[in-house]
């Protein structure tokens, strides 16, 4: 049995290799679907929607109206700290495929129940763009 539940978020970003536009300091309004994949309990719930939101909704809230950016991009970091905005510094480009991992990778420290075999997310950087990758637990 699979259930799922969109999420959104505010957020900024820049892709410094970008040949393009990318590579300036832009923003979008994030969506993600985060769907489970398991096994129904004993009253038919794959998992509670209300525990799903409490997994998911500190990581997105960490993200909202911040700005991600990449440990090598120091030059932003220093720029971000000096006007005290809220930054995400990660490890990665910031790219929908990398945001894509890194939520799924959030999710899965973040703990979920026994009966959970895989985790689906989906990010939405634009109303017609999305990455989307898949983690089984098993």
């Amino acid at each position: 049995m699979k259930i799922a539940k969109e999420f959104k978020w505010e957020m900024g970003h820049r892709l410094p290799f970008h040949k393009g536009k990318c590579r300036n300091l832009h923003g979008h309004t994030y969506r993600c679907i985060v769907e489970i994949d398991g096994t129904t309990d004993q009253n038919g719930m794959v998992l509670d929607y209300y525990e799903l939101k409490r997994i998911i909704d500190p990581i997105i809230e960490e993200m909202d109206h911040s700005f991600i950016v990449s440990s090598k991009d120091t030059e932003l970091i220093n720029l971000l700290r000096s006007l005290d905005s809220k930054a995400v510094v990660v490890d990665f480009d910031s790219t929908a495929e990398n945001i894509c991992i890194y939520l799924l990778d959030r999710i899965k420290k973040a703990g979920l129940p026994d009966n959970i075999n895989k985790v689906k997310v989906r990010v939405m950087e634009t109303e017609n763009s999305y990455a989307e990758e898949e983690l089984s637990l098993m």
